[in-house]
């Protein structure tokens, strides 16, 4: 079963790899492919990160436009997918320079990302909610998880997950350190 798993992921990045090299040629019928593909669980996490509708359509739509635009820049390295979420975030933060944020809002859960096949993010990421991360994270409050999710999950730097959040640099390099420091506590008095 781990196999086929496997073989299927293989696959698909192979597809999403052939996909990006047929955009690269001009092929329109392969941007609605790859939209078909990732679109549905893009808008979710971009949809997690703002509780602006509308914003978070015109980043994923801003994203495919990047992708129609310079195909290029994938570099074959890694999964399509993780290069379209780099993009997608980029591009909220960029709509977001535009329009003022307005308050943060808590993480909302999600119970079915997508009629697509998950990612092996996804996977792990869900693999993490259930175990002791995801038991000590929840003991975050709301506004310590999001800092930490935005920079170790999204991988933003703290300038950004600031823009995105809509505090400070300085608040929001508070709110990681202590989130950090309180999730070592709970891990740390777990395990002893």
């Amino acid at each position: 079963m781990q196999d086929e798993t496997a073989d299927c992921a293989t696959h698909g990045a192979a597809e999403d790899a052939e996909l990006i090299s047929r955009i690269a040629a001009g092929d329109q019928s392969a941007l609605r492919e790859l939209m078909d593909r990732h679109s549905a669980w893009l808008r979710i996490r971009l949809a997690r990160r703002t509780p602006d509708e509308d914003l978070a359509e015109t980043a994923l739509q801003a994203t495919f436009v990047a992708v129609w635009r310079h195909p290029r820049r994938y570099r074959g390295h890694g999964a399509v997918g993780a290069w379209l979420w780099g993009i997608a975030i980029r591009q909220l933060i960029s709509a977001l320079r535009v329009q003022r944020p307005p308050a943060p809002v808590p993480h909302q859960v999600v119970s079915a990302l997508s009629p697509i096949v998950r990612s092996a993010e996804d996977e792990l990421l869900l693999a993490v909610e259930h175990g002791d991360l995801g038991a000590a994270l929840t003991r975050l409050s709301p506004r310590l998880r999001e800092a930490l999710l935005v920079t170790v999950v999204d991988g933003l730097s703290v300038r950004e997950a600031a823009l995105l959040l809509g505090i400070p640099i300085g608040t929001a390099k508070s709110r990681i350190r202590l989130a950090k420091a309180q999730l070592r506590r709970h891990l740390v008095g777990e395990i002893a």
